[in-house]
């Protein structure tokens, strides 16, 4: 067997970072399911989508932990799925930046939508 060939088998064996993401994928997905099917039934659910409605409904707790839930999950799928995109399709020199750079904007959203969730559960409007 030439090195060639058994460099090629060694690239085909995930590495534990692979599997890990590949992993995150399809359990945010699943998790989304159920979540983003109770975020519509919830919202559709409501007499109308003014603020106060929408404010007296995420200041229930279980609302406010599943919507931040929803949220982190959105969030992480979106990551990881921007992640492969630019792994697949940008050149490898500027593919180490904008992962960074699409890592805090991922980490500045789940702040922001943690931030407005814990507001409007405690009464304050966002």
């Amino acid at each position: 067997m030439n090195s060639t060939v058994q460099r090629d088998a060694v690239t085909l064996v995930p590495d534990s970072h692979s599997t890990r993401h590949w992993l995150g994928q399809r359990l945010s997905a699943i998790a989304l399911v159920p979540l983003g099917l109770w975020f519509l039934y919830s919202l559709l659910a409501l007499p109308d989508l003014g603020h106060r409605n929408v404010s007296a409904w995420i200041a229930e707790p279980m609302q406010a932990a599943l919507l931040a839930l929803f949220a982190w999950c959105a969030l992480w799928h979106s990551a990881l799925g921007l992640q492969v995109v630019v792994e697949d399709y940008v050149p490898r020199h500027l593919q180490a930046p904008i992962i960074r750079l699409l890592q805090a904007v991922h980490v500045a959203a789940a702040i922001i939508a943690a931030y407005s969730v814990w507001l409007l559960a405690y009464g304050q409007s966002a």
